[in-house]
């Protein structure tokens, strides 16, 4: 089951005071940028951000899956609880780098 659009806007509300936040379609679900870093993986109206050490222990009661068949564990991110998802995408936006420019 694909995520639905009006999930999708919901991450991203949530997201807004943090700055611009825009989302992709990528392979039947979706990828959300903040501030032009990509953060959060959603697949079937989960939200899913990377297992850093970073934010290891925000994430310590954090529920753990797969967001698709052969990507890598990931935590499932609590919106929630907006202040916390907002505090561990913050982290998260500090010890990731921006995507690398393609060259046509």
């Amino acid at each position: 089951m694909a995520c639905s659009i009006d999930f999708i806007e919901f991450i991203c509300d949530t997201l807004a005071p943090l700055g611009q936040v825009r989302y992709r379609k990528m392979m039947g679900e979706y990828v959300v940028y903040v501030n032009e870093k990509c953060i959060i993986t959603a697949c079937d109206n989960t939200a899913y951000v990377k297992r850093l050490p970073c934010i290891a222990e925000l994430m310590a009661d954090a529920e753990v899956g797969v967001p698709y068949k052969g990507a890598k564990e990931a935590y499932v991110l609590e919106l929630s609880d907006s202040s916390k998802a907002r505090k561990v995408v913050l982290v998260l936006w500090g010890n990731l780098p921006f995507p690398k420019d393609r060259k046509s």
